[in-house]
């Protein structure tokens, strides 16, 4: 089986794109829809802690898949650690893994090369991406523009900090696949 995983940051966002790219992909190499397998998350690329990342990894473990397809290496994380711990398991088991619009396939001492630096680039621009995001934040409180997030909104949704926690997963977890502090999930876990 073919896995092909795609990954958006929120469940506002969108995978169209990604899948439209993906299928492409597909029909240009003649594979048949019935090898293909489809994950698609809408969960943070800071953690692997994500519900179809998951099935996917344990569909890897069971021998299902032999190979994962991904738009872009960045869907898989934006953590240059979990990245390369990730790719480094996958070739050890003889995944093949097809990144399409970076043509690139990672099975090999080189892939894992090239792939370790894309990982470190996408780790490199999430924190140029928060630091921009903070230097706006602070001209616009000096400006009193910026006044923060309005009382009775969340920053993350309670319910999922509960389906989380049902599912066995400790505090640290949850806080870290919501993007949130410990603090923050008891006070959902509470609500």
């Amino acid at each position: 089986m073919i896995a092909c995983y795609c990954r958006c940051s929120t469940s506002k966002q969108k995978t169209d794109s990604q899948e439209a790219e993906i299928k492409k992909w597909i029909a240009a190499n003649g594979y048949d829809e019935k090898q293909i397998e489809w994950y698609i998350d809408h969960e943070s690329g800071k953690t692997l802690k994500r519900p179809e990342f998951e099935r996917l990894q344990a569909d890897i473990f069971n021998g299902k898949i032999k190979t994962v397809v991904c738009w872009k290496l960045d869907r898989l994380s934006r953590r240059l650690k979990d990245g390369v711990t990730l790719l480094a398991d996958w070739c050890e088991r003889g995944i093949k893994v097809v990144v399409i619009t970076q043509m690139i396939e990672l099975n090999g001492a080189v892939g894992r090369m090239i792939a370790a630096v894309m990982l470190g680039l996408a780790e490199i621009e999430l924190e140029y991406r928060q630091e921009r995001q903070q230097a706006g934040i602070e001209v616009a409180k000096k400006k009193g523009v910026y006044t923060g997030r309005k009382k009775g909104t969340y920053k993350a949704k309670p319910e999922r900090a509960q389906e989380l926690r049902s599912r066995g997963l400790k505090i640290e977890e949850i806080a870290t696949a919501l993007g949130t502090s410990k603090r923050t999930v008891l006070r959902y876990l509470k609500a």
